[in-house]
């Protein structure tokens, strides 16, 4: 199977990210992680990836322009995207769906919330 990438600057926010992944349908995949959206790049040229969960508001390169760039990829494109952040608002939800989104979840995240994203990419 295909490893999960988790992209947060933040230690804790990728442990909790991490946590809620545990209980769901992908609990068991290996896990790479990534604190900026230009660590997440490189792995993203040298890996396989089954799904990327990334955070909006990261140094060096943020989420909107990760998103952005793995759209724009004809190897990437496939690939799903969560977004966690705490900068979710109704039109940052909208803006991120339009460019490419698969699922927008906010902070603090909620096991419940990382499973329901789950089943709907299982369900598309």
């Amino acid at each position: 199977m295909k490893p999960i990438l988790i992209v947060d600057d933040s230690l804790f926010a990728r442990m909790m990210i991490r946590r809620c992944l545990s209980v769901t349908s992908l609990s068991g995949r290996d896990i790479i992680e990534a604190a900026n959206g230009q660590e997440a790049l490189d792995i993203l040229d040298r890996t396989d990836i089954s799904l990327v969960v990334a955070d909006l508001n990261m140094p060096v390169l943020d989420g909107w322009s990760l998103l952005r760039r793995i759209r724009t990829s004809p190897r990437l494109r496939h690939v799903p995207v969560i977004v966690v952040s705490s900068l979710i608002n109704d039109e940052s939800r909208a803006d991120l769906y339009r460019i490419g989104a698969s699922s927008v979840l906010g902070k603090p995240l909620s096991p419940k919330a990382m499973i329901a994203a789950c089943f709907a990419l299982e369900a598309a």
